[in-house]
């Protein structure tokens, strides 16, 4: 396949060289090696600290796809009442998969271009509806938005909600994710965004509350997180782990807590400021509307006016820049940089930017 100059898609991003070597390290067998079960639990303290969390850890061979599924089959049963707080395309996806699994599902949504802004009506909802989870998505991707999380992890607490369900895939690492603050019982992360390792592993924070659950529910399938709760202790996980994958994960970790979680924070937002305030410039309009919050991670910008997808597309790849479109009812009409992990650097986004200004 055809690599580009000018990376910016939204994830997978740019992987370096320290997490790609990982890859050409020989190892042994996951199941069988005690430094593997090492290596596991020096990973597992690594993602707590960018979660901040005390809570388990569970680290899935997989992308960040297979936590979302795996926390929703391991604690939903046909009937179970769940509330969707949804204002993208991952939020209200969110619903419809929880739906699948015969939940019953009640959407609060707003509009794309938002973030969560009426909390009157949230609690509206769960007062009434009293579901046994709540649903968001931190970061919405396909929006370019970061939905804030503190007022509705407090309501979840106050109503004492059994569980909150929150996919910050996207987030984790770019943005603060306070996972024990904010109330969260399954937080869920991926590892080709942020931490800017390939998209192979997932994991995800689980509370005592969400285990008590996940055991009351019995789920085995190969997804299932109950066969995690004691894979350490007994050395014994429920599939043949991705050494190298944990491996990858570990580095990416570190390099991330090396630079601080303060520091890349920053980094990200500088990026970001400087690349919508470059587009606004060039007479781009930026997707999320006045009032929402956009995301530090990603930007969403309209596609200019008389250009399809596709054309706008081929222009910018021909100039050795890629972008990504987006889905659902956003596909042909907003395209998205990831000024995520390595590519919230501001050299790149610059390159970038200037592609697209001799583009329009």
């Amino acid at each position: 396949m055809k690599t580009y100059p000018i990376p910016m898609v939204p994830g997978p991003v740019v992987v370096p060289d320290a997490i790609r070597k990982v890859y050409l390290e020989a190892y042994g067998s996951g199941d069988l090696e005690p430094e593997f079960v090492e290596l596991y639990t020096r990973t597992q303290r690594r993602l707590k600290t960018i979660f901040n969390t005390r809570d388990d850890i569970v680290i899935m061979t997989g992308e960040g796809m297979l936590a979302l599924w795996s926390a929703l089959k391991s604690c939903l049963v046909p009937g179970d009442r769940v509330l969707t707080v949804a204002t993208g395309v991952f939020g209200y996806g969110i619903g419809e998969m929880a739906q699948s699994l015969g939940a019953d599902v009640k959407t609060v949504g707003f509009s794309y271009d938002e973030t969560i802004n009426d909390m009157s009506r949230i609690e509206a909802a769960i007062a009434e509806f009293k579901p046994r989870m709540i649903t968001a998505v931190h970061c919405e991707t396909p929006s370019g938005t970061l939905n804030p999380l503190e007022e509705l992890g407090r309501l979840k607490n106050a109503y004492q909600i059994p569980l909150f369900y929150v996919d910050t895939v996207a987030g984790a690492g770019g943005v603060p994710v306070l996972a024990d603050d904010w109330h969260i019982d399954l937080c869920l992360g991926g590892a080709q965004k942020c931490l800017s390792a390939p998209p192979e592993m997932s994991f995800l924070s689980v509370s005592p509350k969400a285990w008590e659950i996940i055991d009351a529910v019995g789920y085995v399938g190969y997804d299932a997180l109950n066969p995690f709760r004691q894979a350490v202790e007994n050395r014994y996980f429920p599939y043949t782990p991705s050494w190298q994958g944990v491996a990858a994960l570990y580095v990416a970790a570190g390099l991330l807590l090396d630079e601080g979680l303060e520091n890349s924070f920053n980094r990200h937002d500088r990026v970001a400021r400087h690349c919508r305030q470059r587009l606004v410039e060039m007479g781009i309009d930026l997707f999320p509307a006045a009032g929402a919050v956009p995301s530090p991670t990603v930007t969403a910008a309209k596609i200019p006016q008389g250009l399809t997808w596709e054309t706008w597309d081929r222009r910018l790849r021909d100039a050795g820049l890629v972008v990504a479109g987006s889905y659902g009812p956003l596909a042909g009409k907003v395209f998205r940089l990831g000024h995520m992990g390595t590519q919230a650097d501001p050299d790149l986004v610059d390159q970038a930017l200037d592609v697209i200004a001799g583009a329009l």
